[in-house]
């Protein structure tokens, strides 16, 4: 029998299913709404972790974003490799410098000893070695001498950071070579990027033609087969991941803060979308496995809640 009950109950149910196409609406076209997964589950990692922890990323066929302090400035390290290797690059693709050219290291020109230096430690009275693999010592070794041998091939660290702001990444700053930053530790500072402006810039490097097909392959292999850093944003991810990273490391002080403990790269998720993401933990008094888990927590949160 058609009752009134029946009239209200279909009444309740067609109220609940536009309240839930509502939702779910809002949800879709408002990322804060969904996602506070992401972020709380970021904040409560956070809370676990001496300094400051600043993550921002973005999914790159989608523009899916998130950020957590991604507008915060932190001390690069060696991070601001991969912008210089992306400027040094475009130099070869106008013609200015040859990727397999030859350049004269002195001996004098090399790091101090506190810094990390495969180069150095192999050729310690100099050496001739090619842009290419100043290249790979720079990005997949994380050298700081071979960093500064390239910036010299392109005539100084201000070509460097004068392209970067040019291809549009502004809140981002190269100013300090190796050589003068590991001999004072409170320099680092002035090398600095925001999370979000390192996300940015692997964006343009993986998907505008910023650099040509092969000095984009040049640098996403040595990304690839970075070896500092497998604790970091590799630490959680699924066994045989694909992550293009560049890792920072200040060292640890006496007092036992460490100023730098940073990742950044592009993930490829199991869905076949691309994940940028910059990780950065600033003024940490956490151990090195802490502050590596920090870093792999936060990637494989953003890992699990893209990957749909």
């Amino acid at each position: 029998m058609f009752t009134l009950f029946n009239v209200y109950t279909a009444a309740c149910r067609k109220s609940f299913l536009s309240a839930l196409f509502s939702l779910s609406i809002f949800a879709f076209t408002n990322p804060s709404f969904s996602q506070s997964k992401l972020e709380k589950e970021i904040k409560s990692d956070a809370k676990h972790i001496t300094g400051n922890l600043g993550v921002y990323a973005e999914v790159l066929e989608t523009g899916q974003t998130f950020s957590y302090n991604g507008d915060k400035r932190f001390p690069m390290q060696s991070v601001y490799k991969f912008p210089i290797a992306v400027a040094v690059l475009h130099v070869v693709d106008q013609g200015k410098l040859k990727l397999y050219q030859t350049v004269h290291i002195n001996k004098n020109e090399y790091i101090p000893a506190n810094g990390h230096s495969p180069v150095r430690d192999l050729f310690p009275n100099g050496t001739d070695i090619t842009i290419r693999e100043l290249l790979r010592y720079s990005v997949s070794e994380s050298d700081g001498s071979a960093s500064d041998a390239l910036l010299k091939a392109i005539a100084g660290i201000e070509i460097a950071n004068k392209y970067i702001h040019q291809i549009g990444i502004k809140d981002m700053n190269i100013a300090i070579t190796e050589k003068v930053q590991v001999v004072n530790d409170n320099i680092q500072y002035q090398n600095y990027a925001t999370p979000k402006a390192i996300t940015n810039l692997l964006k343009l490097f993986y998907t505008q033609h910023i650099l040509t097909q092969g000095s984009k392959a040049v640098l996403l292999k040595d990304m690839i087969e970075s070896s500092p850093g497998q604790h970091r944003l590799k630490g959680l991810l699924p066994k045989g991941t694909v992550v293009a990273h560049k890792t920072g490391t200040a060292n640890t002080m006496k007092d036992g803060i460490t100023k730098a403990t940073n990742d950044v790269g592009i993930i490829k998720l199991p869905n076949g979308k691309h994940l940028a993401i910059s990780v950065f933990l600033s003024n940490s008094y956490s151990k090195e496995d802490q502050r590596e888990l920090a870093i792999a927590k936060a990637a494989k949160a953003a890992f699990d809640f893209y990957n749909h």
